[in-house]
């Protein structure tokens, strides 16, 4: 267990002691981590770590929500907490996806005490609660962080099922305990989601499928969506293999318009709305295809990436759209550019270099380097959104001219998980080159 001494400094700077060999001065300020020259830089988001232990007495870590500039201090939020299954289970992915988990030690460490955090966060019911409180308390209760059918039980399951072949051999017995938390929430889904009736319902115009989660919501059944592929492809499972491609129908009935007519492919993501955070459906459904070597579910995310992010580039890019339709013609009820976000950009990276690694085809290359360019100045205000000397991302851009330079969780760690994807392919990365200078 942690000892109190550990928890008077917060965690994330205990890992940047142990990582860099820094000590505390005199004065009680801490030196802070060596600059790192790489593209991918961890540097911040080993800053945000930080250990918690349970009231069961286990172990793990999690990750802070907010730095708040200048100074990047670490703050809690009064009412939610201070770290939330929805940054671990990313943070997650970022040192499972990273080329050094096999053979660090340090990162395989890091790894399972967030792992261990989402294990913990399982409710009696299946799914996840969300926030931690001051004290290593779970918030059961705040309505961002109750556990039921929603973003972080979705977005645990899909870290879960990823982790899980990947540790098994180095770490079985939290593998148990993956399997177990996976076999539970694997319950609910075949219970409460597999059986829904197939209806719809009118909205503005669109007929929008009522069996994803909160009936339309595309955004949330993409996430669901990979986490349901990363399961089967370790778990012969026919129902939640059928389920695969119940959820990849509903996603392509929000998709509306093609090459020709606005909103050219874009996929709805509730209802009448877009909106840019958590637009992960191309690419579930380039893992759905892949998976179920359907090339329907293909062709419909190419659309979008050939048609939809194209508009989005020349326009600015957007935060949120709201839909009319006529019959004849869709419009635009409401039209958002900013606030501009690292959760409205990844999405979209991720599914282009998935079409290029798919298809091979360097027309997809060149849209992921040149969307993933907005983190390096390619953006309406011009501004360095990510610094590759710091690891820092910027929370967001909120005009032309003003940017939240406040360093958070989600913005850090998409940032890394967006920079993973373009490294992974040298067509990519040429193409970020090309379009940040």
């Amino acid at each position: 267990m942690f000892t109190a001494a550990q928890k008077i400094i917060p965690g994330a700077l205990i890992i940047a002691l142990l990582l860099t060999g820094c000590s505390k001065k005199d004065s009680g300020t801490i030196v802070p981590p060596p600059v790192v020259q790489s593209l991918v830089n961890t540097s911040h988001l080993d800053y945000l770590f930080t250990p918690v232990t349970f009231e069961s007495g286990v172990d793990a870590a999690g990750v802070y929500i907010y730095a708040e500039s200048p100074d990047y201090r670490l703050v809690a939020d009064a009412d939610e907490g201070f770290t939330c299954t929805d940054d671990v289970a990313r943070a997650a992915m970022v040192y499972i996806r990273s080329d050094s988990f096999a053979v660090n030690n340090t990162i395989k460490d890091k790894t399972y005490l967030l792992l261990s955090f989402l294990v913990e966060m399982q409710a009696p019911n299946g799914y996840f609660y969300n926030f931690l409180l001051p004290g290593d308390l779970v918030n059961k209760f705040h309505v961002n962080s109750v556990a039921g059918k929603n973003w972080w039980s979705w977005r645990a399951f899909q870290t879960l099922a990823e982790a899980v072949p990947l540790i098994r051999s180095d770490n079985p017995s939290l593998a148990a305990s993956i399997d177990n938390a996976l076999d539970r929430i694997i319950a609910n889904i075949k219970s409460e989601l597999t059986t829904q009736p197939l209806t719809t319902k009118v909205i503005n115009g669109f007929t929008v499928p009522q069996w994803l989660p909160l009936g339309s919501a595309s955004d949330q059944a993409a996430t669901l969506l990979l986490g349901l592929v990363n399961y089967c492809i370790n778990n012969d499972d026919a129902v939640l293999e059928n389920f695969i491609a119940v959820l990849a129908d509903g996603i392509g009935s929000m998709q509306q318009g093609d090459a020709d007519h606005f909103p050219y492919g874009c996929f709805l993501s509730w209802e009448n709305q877009w909106h840019a955070y958590g637009n992960e459906q191309a690419y579930a459904l380039l893992k759905a295809g892949t998976f179920l070597n359907e090339e329907k579910y293909i062709g419909q995310a190419l659309l979008e990436i050939n048609e939809f992010y194209p508009w989005l580039i020349d326009n600015g890019y957007k935060s949120a759209i709201t839909f009319n339709n006529s019959g004849d013609t869709i419009t635009m009820l409401t039209d958002n550019q900013f606030d501009q976000i690292a959760y409205g950009i990844t999405p979209m990276v991720l599914a282009a270099a998935e079409a290029y690694n798919i298809t091979a085809d360097e027309k997809y290359a060149d849209i992921a380097g040149r969307i993933a360019a907005w983190y390096l100045g390619a953006n309406e205000a011009g501004t360095v959104m990510y610094s590759k000397e710091t690891g820092r991302c910027f929370d967001g851009l909120s005009s032309t001219s003003s940017v939240n330079t406040n360093s958070g969780a989600e913005s850090t760690i998409e940032a890394l998980l967006c920079l993973q994807a373009v490294v992974k392919h040298l067509p990519v990365k040429n193409a970020l080159d090309k379009y940040a200078e």
